[in-house]
């Protein structure tokens, strides 16, 4: 399925393909405070549908994954890393999908503040 997200104020806008049947609850120190729910998927599976320089990034502790956020309102729509495997993948905040029905997933708690 595809669908249309963005942050809050429209300046980040992305497509994502995918079937989200589960969502990653976070606790990690980032995570909990901006208390997104997340679904991976490949990168490629992930298209931008406005200028990559509309993003503002943040990395922290291992420095691997790229946190994107909108400076405007301050949303944070996906993030981008790679998997254990080196496959790049996309963890896109369902509650950036308007129309995704969030009641949908199963959300599985994620212990990511140990990691």
């Amino acid at each position: 399925m595809l669908y249309q997200g963005s942050c809050h104020c429209g300046a980040i806008a992305f497509e994502v393909e995918g079937t989200f049947t589960q969502a990653i609850d976070c606790n990690c120190s980032l995570c909990r405070r901006r208390g997104g729910l997340l679904a991976f998927v490949p990168a490629g599976n992930l298209r931008l549908r406005t200028p990559v320089e509309r993003l503002s990034t943040y990395r922290f502790n291992k420095q691997v994954i790229q946190h994107h956020f909108c400076s405007t309102c301050g949303t944070a729509p996906f993030s981008e890393g790679e998997g254990k495997d080196g496959e790049k993948s996309a963890m896109i905040n369902l509650r950036c999908i308007p129309e995704f029905d969030l009641d949908s997933v199963e959300v599985v708690k994620f212990n990511g503040i140990s990691h």
